[in-house]
């Protein structure tokens, strides 16, 4: 027998000595008293909702919503072919959907980075998922005649996937800490390669399935509106630091220039960013010239012709897409199974293991290229192995920065580190890898061969970013530790300090 916040009797609502109230907190259990009175039902729905909201439910509905966020965004991309002969547009006019997308994706994640430091996270979440899926949706019914409407379409779902990508991991970050925060991170993150690899599935599977690609951009919208449904019903809103051992009592908050210029100093969010705009580059590029790459290759090994059909083959784009979720899972069980590992061996074990698998992943990305022309199924294998070592690090990173940075700046933080990523990342890596290939055909006689190596040339590009992105995570190593001492230095400050007072940025 356990008692509601306004003081009605609640039948078997739990077995311990503690009652979770309508705001969230906990307060101790009560004997039942003659006073009390029987809930009444929206009071027991309401109660229900409450005993619902577990940290393991919310982790679980958040790393939903962030695998539709990315299928969206790539649900696009199994279909690109079909979209330019809808709307009749050349290839730079359809590199355009992509540059105007990251572009708006990186203007909003500042705003709201700040937005989920002081305000409720959850509701901006769901607004954002609301928004990009109605947008999505719409989108699906713009006549061929308003391309540049379709562009506009995709900078708005930019707008509200930002929201998401900003705001989300930091409810995580305040529901676990250490191990468990970085298992949940780690499921959490999961969500890039899985959700990628499915919007290349999703794409061509609805297109094949209706022999219409609008019904591509008809399928996500759905089921991004029941996560956000999910998000407001489920998903708490946490009390910022609340999981962290005195970010529960924080009593002040600092301004966003006093932020920024903390951030700015943090050398080891810096060089991890950095680090993450290496990942982002290569996985960029992968992801948009990785198929093509591999039709032309069977094409030098006779095994393909090159499409002059209306309709191409999507092959190689439903494996690469189901390897992409395959090595997506296996890269974030690994690394959060390693850097539990290592943890015990050294503290350090955070950005050493992403600078290791960095590494790793560059030379067996190499190899994609050497292999390609003689076996298609030694590149695929090249790729496995390439692509999990990879995409080990994609949660590692997100907890580095829960470790160095305070509970109150991290959406803000996890922003500008969103916002780096792609400015140096994969807003710009697919179009600088066409503009080499393209440079290199032009110097040599057009061939179905030369064209094969232009691009695998141009691609060779990659593996020296992620060894530099290898080389900020060893950076990362050497500062993390004084980093961290002095993130759980200003917690103490700002747990202490009256909210009148002002902190100083360290």
């Amino acid at each position: 027998m356990c008692v509601e916040s306004d003081g009605c009797e609640i039948e078997g609502c739990s077995s311990s000595d503690e009652v979770r109230t309508l705001s969230g907190s906990m307060s101790p259990g009560l004997k039942s008293s003659p006073d009390l009175h029987p809930c009444k039902p929206g009071q027991k729905f309401r109660a229900a909702l409450l005993r619902c909201r577990s940290p393991a439910a919310a982790a679980g509905i958040l790393s939903f919503g962030n695998v539709l966020n990315y299928m969206d965004r790539f649900t696009v991309v199994g279909v690109l072919l079909d979209i330019q002969r809808h709307f009749n547009v050349s290839d730079s006019g359809i590199g355009l959907l992509q540059t105007v997308f990251i572009c708006s994706f990186m203007v909003a994640a500042p705003i709201f980075g700040y937005l989920g430091d002081r305000f409720n996270r959850k509701v901006i979440l769901s607004c954002g998922i609301f928004f990009w899926s109605i947008v999505t949706l719409s989108s699906s019914f713009i006549s061929k005649e308003y391309y540049w409407l379709f562009v506009l379409s995709r900078g708005l779902v930019g707008i509200g996937e930002s929201s998401y990508s900003s705001i989300s991991p930091t409810i995580i970050g305040d529901l676990f800490t250490n191990n468990s925060r970085t298992m949940m991170l780690s499921v959490f993150y999961l969500a890039i390669p899985l959700g990628s690899g499915l919007g290349y599935i999703l794409g061509s599977s609805a297109k094949d399935a209706a022999e219409d690609w609008h019904w591509a951009l008809r399928v996500s919208p759905l089921l991004g509106i029941t996560a956000g449904v999910l998000i407001l019903l489920f998903v708490p809103e946490p009390k910022r630091g609340s999981a962290d051992q005195l970010g529960g009592r924080i009593k002040t908050r600092t301004s966003w220039v006093c932020d920024m210029k903390a951030l700015a100093k943090n050398r080891s969010y810096v060089f991890s960013s950095l680090a993450s705009s290496a990942v982002s580059f290569a996985t960029g590029a992968f992801g948009m010239w990785i198929p093509i790459y591999l039709a032309r290759a069977q094409v030098v090994q006779k095994t393909a012709e090159d499409c002059t059909k209306e309709v191409c083959r999507s092959t190689d784009s439903l494996i690469f897409g189901a390897i992409t979720c395959v090595t997506g899972l296996l890269g974030v069980v690994i690394g959060a199974a390693t850097t539990r590992l290592c943890r015990q061996k050294t503290e350090r074990a955070d950005p050493l293991v992403c600078a290791v698998s960095m590494l790793g992943s560059a030379i067996f990305i190499c190899l994609i290229f050497v292999v390609a022309k003689k076996s298609i199924v030694g590149a695929y294998v090249c790729i496995f192995i390439g692509e999990t070592l990879l995409f080990l690090n994609w949660a590692i990173t997100a907890d580095i920065l829960m470790f160095v940075v305070i509970p109150t700046r991290r959406a803000t933080a996890v922003a500008f580190q969103s916002f780096t990523s792609h400015l140096l990342g994969d807003a710009g890596s697919p179009y600088l890898i066409g503009l080499i290939s393209d440079g290199l055909q032009k110097n040599y006689t057009t061939s179905a061969l030369w064209r094969f190596l232009s691009l695998g040339y141009a691609l060779m590009l990659c593996p020296f970013i992620i060894v530099l992105g290898g080389m900020f995570f060893l950076a990362t190593a050497l500062f993390f530790l004084d980093d961290r001492e002095k993130a759980e230095k200003q917690l103490n400050q700002l747990a202490r300090t009256p909210s009148s007072v002002k902190v100083t940025s360290q």
